[in-house]
């Protein structure tokens, strides 16, 4: 299986730095599913969240509270009701994304156009039931993609560090080439903290020519993502 369904029994802390820390709560799991808490002065938000025994206690370093939830992609509900009732905050939800609200059982928070007045959202919709907001924080230039970008094995071909997965290769999302980001972090495996704007520029670019090793390569454990996301 790609996705561990059962609870979590530990976790794997990943993309550490000063503003904020990511973790993995099923870490041998093929799909690693990441979460992440990502902070301004603002306050602390928490990205796409799986629950996993001693997290909260990991939480408390953060250097602000925690003011929201955010899911960030129509499959990534997570454990996002759970934390909202830990933290006694809502679970925000783009108005335009499907699939998440029946899943969540907290107070929904939808909105419209950024996340925050620091935090700028892309959407992105590039197929029927695909939809996700990609992150980019400006005072420190943190940049998160949920699903169409990830490091994973099933990702990358070559000499990517961030790769794209399989289906987004036909179609790149060009709106991220204007970005300059001090670090990608990524819904499926660890992040890139460092020279991480040419990592995304690679990615982004040439995947015509890469494509055909990309299908060959990680077409089998795409399809078995996608199928074990849908059994959800």
């Amino acid at each position: 299986m790609t996705y561990e369904r059962g609870q979590a029994t530990d976790y794997r802390e990943i993309d550490r730095w000063e503003s904020g820390v990511g973790w993995l709560a099923h870490p041998e799991e093929a799909g690693q599913r990441a979460s992440h808490a990502v902070c301004t002065a603002e306050g602390c938000w928490l990205l796409d969240p799986l629950w996993a025994p001693g997290i909260e206690d990991r939480l408390e370093d953060l250097p602000e509270p925690v003011v929201g939830v955010a899911v960030c992609s129509a499959w990534h509900a997570r454990d996002a009701d759970r934390f909202a009732r830990i933290y006694d905050v809502p679970v925000f939800v783009p108005e335009w994304m499907g699939r998440v609200p029946e899943r969540v059982d907290a107070p929904l928070e939808r909105y419209r156009g950024d996340l925050a007045d620091s935090i700028r959202l892309e959407r992105c919709e590039p197929m029927p039931g695909w939809s996700e907001a990609m992150l980019f924080w400006e005072d420190h230039e943190t940049l998160y993609v949920p699903d169409s970008i990830g490091t994973i094995e099933a990702f990358t071909v070559g000499e990517e560090r961030l790769g794209l997965e399989l289906v987004r290769r036909l179609s790149p999302p060009r709106q991220l080439r204007t970005l300059e980001p001090e670090r990608v972090l990524v819904g499926h495996g660890e992040g890139i903290l460092d020279d991480a704007t040419r990592a995304l520029e690679y990615a982004l670019a040439d995947q015509t020519r890469r494509f055909p090793r990309a299908l060959l390569e990680n077409g089998p454990a795409s399809v078995r993502s996608i199928v074990d996301a849908v059994r959800e």
